[in-house]
Order: structure tokens, then C-alpha cells, then sequence
């Protein structure tokens, strides 16, 4: 299996966050590229991939074993090496990556602390270098790093055959929906003629319906913002009563239901450690877009 692409591997040690973007002209890359755990670090497989590698590789980081240690397992006696591209990075911020000699042009990587960026049948070295320079002079949260480094590799050139799918993979300690398992982020656009827009599209999906995976930021439903409430809820049809300004049990049975449709469960369950008369202020911002107030 020859999976051609360009990817970049990263962690955030402030968020424990660790993950793999990736883009390609090939289907699915987001099944055979991305590896991430949270307490590991994060591994892409390109080229002729062993997959295998991904597992193993995660295992040994788990171990407590570096970058260049895990990297070093990885290839030994492997007798397809020089076909291979392997990069990866631990959760302590140490990189490393291989591309095989037989990779097909262009094929390179380049890495900093707390990230790698590799690819292989590339428009030129440039794709690389825009990737790193792109992460390395960003903030903010780590999937929308990530992101922006494949787009600016993509601007470059990116895959030199051309875009058919992408991916983004983060993992965080208790990230998935429930908090039982680290997938926090798992986003694919399998087949598309512009796929990285479309990532990025389900990306500001994902953050309205689950939040960032910080701490919300938080309103009291009292006076002219339970008013809001209820008249949106009233238009949307969830609410029946009249415009009481006062949160009580019809407007919050209203407000449940809104939630449990637009799938909001997990942003409203975060907001009542503090009291049931506070939510989360994304909650209220989508009420009243959605029941055609403004913000």
C-alpha cells in the first residue's frame, strides 16, 4: 500500500493533547496515516505503510521509550525501510522521522519541538517548509495548528497529483464523547474534490457541539436572558409557556429537549457543576441564531 500525502504530527504539553493532520490524493487516508494516544504521542505511516507500525510504535512511546528510540525500533531489520515514511512525536516534545531513499519524489521531512512535518510525491521541498513555518508561528488550540499547517502546505502545492481526502486525529486523557476513551477529535473526509475545507468545516462543527474540552465559559439564566431563552425556544417549538423570565421547570425540560436534538448533551452537562440556572454560553448563542435573535 503506497499512501502518498503530507501530514504533520504534534503535541500540545499545556493541553496534553497530541494528533496527526493529514491531506492526499488517495481515498481514506485518514484509515492508514493517522496514529495518536494520549499519554504516548503521535505517529503517521506514508509511504509503502506498514500500519503495524502505528500500534508499535504507540505501544514503545507509552513504554516511556523517545522519539529517536521508538523511531529506531520501528526500522531496525525492517526490509522495506528505504520505501517507507515514518515520523513521529512523543508527548514530551521530542521528534523524529525517516524517509526511505526509494520514497517517491519529492519526499522529505522536517521537524521542531513538539512536532514533525513529512511527505513524499510533493510538489517540492517547499510544501514542507510551509507546513513548519505555519505551525511553528502559530497559537492557539492544537487541532486548529495542525490545520493550518496542512493548509499552508496545500497552498504550496501540497500533493503533486492533486486532493482526494484528509483527515485530522487528536487524542486528550478522557476527550471522547463521555470521557471513557482519549479520541477527542476524529474527523475524515474520505473522497472530495477539496477535502481540506470540508475538515475544517467539521472541525467548527465539532467545537459547537462539544466544546474545546476546557472549561466552558458560563451564563446564569436569570432575568433578560431567560426571556431570550424562552422566546427562542418558543419559536423553535420547545417551549409553550409565556415569557416568564424566570428559569424554572417547563423552560428547563424546554431547554434539555433543545440540547438532546442538536446533540448539545455534553456542553449543557459540562455548565451544571456550578448550578442548574447556569449554561453554556455557546448554548444561548445557538438559541438565538437558531430562534432568529441576534446575539
Amino acid at each position: 500500500m503506497i499512501v502518498s500525502t503530507f501530514s504533520i504530527a504534534a503535541v500540545d504539553r499545556d493541553s496534553g493533547e497530541v494528533g496527526v493532520a493529514v491531506a492526499s490524493r488517495f481515498l481514506a487516508v485518514g484509515a492508514v496515516v493517522p496514529w495518536a494516544r494520549a499519554g504516548a504521542g503521535a505517529i503517521v505511516t506514508q509511504a509503502m505503510a506498514n500500519m503495524a507500525d502505528g500500534t508499535r510504535g504507540l505501544d514503545l512511546l507509552a513504554q516511556g521509550l523517545s522519539a529517536e528510540e521508538t523511531l529506531a525500533r520501528l526500522t531496525h531489520d525492517d526490509p522495506e525501510l528505504e520505501h517507507r515514511q515514518i515520523a513521529l512525536v512523543a508527548l514530551g516534545g521530542g521528534s523524529a522521522a525517516h524517509t526511505g531513499g526509494m520514497c517517491m519524489p519529492w519526499a522529505g521531512h522536517r521537524g521542531g519541538p513538539g512536532y514533525t512535518c513529512q511527505g513524499n510525491i510533493l510538489s517540492g521541498p517547499r510544501v514542507v517548509d510551509a507546513m513548519a513555518d505555519a505551525f511553528e508561528s502559530s497559537g492557539g488550540p492544537l487541532p486548529e495548528r495542525m490545520l493550518g499547517a496542512i493548509r499552508a502546505g496545500e497552498a504550496i502545492g501540497g500533493d503533486s497529483r492533486g486532493r482526494q481526502s484528509a483527515a485530522l486525529y487528536v487524542a486528550k486523557e478522557g476527550g471522547s464523547f463521555g470521557g471513557h476513551l482519549d479520541r477527542f477529535i476524529d474527523l475524515r473526509v474520505d473522497d472530495h474534490p477539496d477535502p481540506l475545507p470540508e475538515v475544517a468545516r467539521l472541525l467548527e462543527l465539532h467545537r459547537q457541539t462539544f466544546g474545546s474540552g476546557g472549561r466552558p465559559t458560563l451564563v446564569r439564566l436569570q432575568g433578560n436572558v431567560v426571556r431570550e431563552v424562552q422566546r427562542a425556544l418558543k419559536t423553535l417549538g420547545y417551549y409553550s409557556g409565556e415569557l416568564t423570565a424566570v428559569y424554572d421547570t417547563e423552560t428547563s425540560a424546554a431547554m434539555q429537549s433543545f440540547c438532546n436534538v442538536e446533540n448539545l448533551e455534553e456542553r449543557l452537562a459540562a455548565s451544571r457543576d456550578k448550578g442548574p440556572e447556569w449554561t453554556d454560553r455557546e448554548i444561548v448563542n445557538l438559541l438565538r441564531s437558531r430562534g432568529g435573535l441576534a446575539k
